[in-house]
């Protein structure tokens, strides 16, 4: 159990860093800045990235998505916290 909130907390973490004007989604404008500072600024590596994480396909990313995405790919997530 702590595991997995240590990792929840991790994701918001990441979430609230992502989510720059605090309105609780993370849109593509915000994806595509979060990932240009972390090095990968192409536009189609943003969209693809949207694409995996936003599963439910309203153009944003709740908390839960990033955390269902987290727990799926937990090496690119932590090379993702060692950026911030």
């Amino acid at each position: 159990m702590a595991d997995s909130e240590g990792t929840r907390g991790e994701c918001e973490r990441i979430f609230k860093r992502f989510d720059s004007d605090g309105d609780g989604k993370i849109s593509l404008s915000e994806l595509e800045s979060a990932l240009r500072a972390l090095g990968s600024s192409s536009p189609e590596e943003v969209r693809r990235r949207m694409s995996e994480i936003d599963k439910d396909g309203n153009g944003f990313i709740s908390l839960d998505e990033l955390c269902d995405f987290q727990r799926a790919n937990p090496d690119l997530m932590k090379e993702v916290c060692k950026r911030l």
